[in-house]
């Protein structure tokens, strides 16, 4: 099941701090980002987050 997340924050070094819909922050690395083909992100913007198998971000996609 897709997690469904809103961008608190894009830091300069690239990576992202979201805030998913239970209310929990999860910080996700730049290299989740290119993978998910952004250029940019801008705090309030809705976002997919896709998970590997231990729990990290592997890629940041557009909502579903």
């Amino acid at each position: 099941m897709p997690e469904q997340a809103t961008v608190s924050a894009h830091h300069p070094d690239g990576a992202a701090t979201v805030l998913r819909d239970d209310g929990v922050l999860v910080d996700v690395p730049a290299a989740a980002l290119a993978a998910g083909g952004w250029r940019a992100l801008r705090p309030g913007q809705r976002v997919t987050l896709d998970r590997d198998p231990a729990g990290g971000v592997r890629a940041l996609l557009r909502p579903v």
